[in-house]
């Protein structure tokens, strides 16, 4: 099983027994993640199955933190926390 199906799961598991045990009908998935057309399908599917109600916002709403991580470029340029071109993510960096 893909990484995706087993996340939209666990998404999919978390969020409706919330909305069951607190007596909600309605679920709103927003934010970066809204915008990935597996969950929104799986959510609809899901939804329906236990009739409650789903709301996506538009595609172009659905952001992710782009905003949050040019803020922190920002601040880190005007401390002077600079690199060259050279410089590359490290996907399996280790944090201390």
């Amino acid at each position: 099983m893909s990484f995706q199906k087993v996340a939209t799961n666990i998404l999919l598991t978390k969020t409706f027994e919330a909305a069951k045990q607190y007596n909600l009908n309605k679920i709103v998935l927003a934010g970066g993640v809204s915008a990935n057309s597996y969950i929104r399908q799986q959510f609809a599917k899901t939804a329906e199955q236990e009739e409650m109600e789903i709301y996506f916002p538009e595609l172009k709403y659905c952001t992710d933190n782009a905003a949050m991580i040019a803020s922190a470029g920002y601040y880190n340029y005007l401390a002077g926390n600079t690199a060259d071109l050279s410089l590359n993510a490290v996907a399996n960096l280790k944090l201390n």
